[in-house]
């Protein structure tokens, strides 16, 4: 049976064990709103709320199932977690942190996104070689959609329109229309692409190649390959902030910056050790990075291009996904 990475998978009980929230802690970033990390803690089966306005871990939601793909509504009101060893969904709430219900799928359920419309889940399954179609308020499977060998990332564009998927084992990335769920094409990418991410006005799409080093870009209208960027050892995953992306190298320890228009590589930052999971905040201020063997999460600057700040989680952040949820009325109590 292929595994993502053994050691990551034994077994274990879930339970829901959420911490007491510290003080009377206000975390409004304005708008009475404020950025929460819910960071996939996969080697203790569980979920650190981190609250990233206080650089600390405000809650523990245990979920179970070597939790690791992460995705948070456009709302902010829930987040959804995808358990590999489970063959299940969590639905979180948001305000206050809990575990609502789960939904139950096959396989292993790995990369997740919500459609912006909030009602629709799309979960790649590792190992069926499929992307479920999952209704948000029903739990009902409204469709699988085959895909190339080990789905892994999954991505939907700005507006809707497009879902993608990393084909891991197939060296390449499927485009399906969001509307009829049909397959438009597939495009060949580095080795081993695994997280994806589309630039903010949809056109392009980027995928992490994790056996070739190299961040592939993709004009989506022509699904044409526009450059193959180099960066570090075993890209991950990435994140776009401020006109650049930022990708997470596994084995380098660091993330790798470049800038959207010229393709070029204008940074390299040290991180804490095997950085995996990577998102951004709204404003693109900052993009937080999980950081599996070092248990913490990285807080980078997006204009100094500098770590300034880290937080202990659990044991093995891996994060992969939209993780950083912009929650309404945000008092943590």
């Amino acid at each position: 049976m292929v595994r993502l990475l053994p050691q990551r998978f034994p077994h274990r009980m879930a339970a829901l064990k959420p911490l007491l929230w510290a003080g009377a802690l206000l975390l409004a970033r304005g708008g009475g709103a404020a950025e929460v990390a819910f960071v996939t803690t996969q080697s203790d089966d569980s979920v650190s709320v981190v609250a990233l306005g206080e650089d600390k871990v405000a809650a523990t939601l245990e979920v179970g199932g070597k939790p690791a793909g992460v995705a948070a509504s456009p709302d902010g009101r829930h987040v959804y977690i995808t358990s590999p060893e489970g063959s299940y969904v969590s639905v979180l709430g948001t305000r206050p942190p809990a575990l609502l219900r789960r939904i139950a799928l096959q396989g292993g359920p790995l990369g997740i996104a919500v459609h912006p419309d909030g009602a629709r889940l799309f979960v790649a399954d590792w190992y069926g070689n499929r992307v479920f179609v999952v209704d948000v308020a029903s739990g009902d499977i409204l469709d699988e959609l085959p895909t190339g060998l080990s789905p892994s990332g999954v991505a939907v564009s700005p507006d809707g329109s497009l879902l993608a998927t990393a084909d891991r084992d197939s060296d390449q990335v499927s485009l399906f229309s969001t509307a009829d769920h049909r397959l438009i094409g597939t495009v060949a990418t580095g080795k081993r692409p695994f997280g994806l991410g589309f630039t903010p006005d949809g056109r392009r799409l980027m995928s992490a190649d994790v056996g070739s080093n190299t961040v592939t870009v993709i004009d989506v209208d022509s699904r044409g390959v526009l450059a193959s960027v180099p960066v570090g050892d075993r890209p991950y995953a990435l994140a776009v902030a401020g006109g650049r992306a930022f990708v997470t190298n596994q084995y380098a320890g660091t993330v790798s910056v470049f800038d959207l228009q010229s393709l070029k590589v204008v940074a390299t930052i040290e991180t804490g050790e095997y950085p995996e999971g990577i998102a951004a905040s709204a404003d693109g201020r900052f993009v937080y990075v999980a950081n599996w063997f070092d248990n913490t999460l990285s807080r980078i600057d997006t204009v100094r291009l500098r770590v300034t700040g880290s937080v202990r989680t659990g044991n093995g952040p891996r994060a992969f996904g939209a993780f950083v949820a912009d929650v309404p009325d945000a008092a943590v109590r």
